[in-house]
């Protein structure tokens, strides 16, 4: 393969190399390229979007607290922004913008929520429309139910029928 940038001929190797969306993580057995004449490189990095919940998993099952770049790489991994991830968790853009830098350690209340919204695959849409309005009312002030049944190994609901 050449370069894109001068078209001399890449040497390919297969080794570790950094995986920049997660600064500390190494990718190990990935193919890469380097141009021996002006020194431009590239990797492939095979089912990226496998790779990137596979490090999510990790993250969220990890014990000690996120750090500032795993709380954006989880923003990232979810398709959200700063914005989004501050209404959803109920904080101010540069709260979450004080996390991702390191400025400001995330609370435990709020690493959980995020790790739970990560864990989460089946996000609402409109999500933060939602939690907009959501606990704005007194606890029981409406009864709710909940309609759920369990077929083939799974549980299922309809939607909730307010009283």
């Amino acid at each position: 393969m050449n370069c894109l940038e001068c078209n001399a001929p890449m040497n390919q190797h297969t080794g570790e190399v950094p995986y920049h969306a997660l600064p500390g993580t190494l990718l190990r057995g990935v193919t890469h390229r380097t141009c021996p004449s002006c020194g431009a490189s590239e990797v492939d990095i095979p089912r990226i979007a496998e790779l990137n919940r596979t490090i999510a998993r990790a993250l969220i099952c990890q014990r000690a607290r996120l750090s500032g770049p795993q709380v954006r790489f989880l923003r990232k991994h979810l398709g959200l922004s700063g914005t989004d991830v501050a209404a959803r968790m109920g904080v101010s853009k540069a709260t979450v913008s004080r996390w991702e830098s390191n400025k400001q350690h995330i609370s435990p209340g709020h690493d959980r929520l995020l790790r739970l919204m990560v864990a989460y695959e089946e996000p609402i849409e409109n999500y933060a429309e939602h939690l907009a309005s959501v606990a704005q009312e007194d606890a029981g002030a409406t009864d709710l139910t909940i309609n759920l049944w369990e077929s083939d190994q799974r549980w299922h609901r309809s939607e909730p029928v307010r009283g």
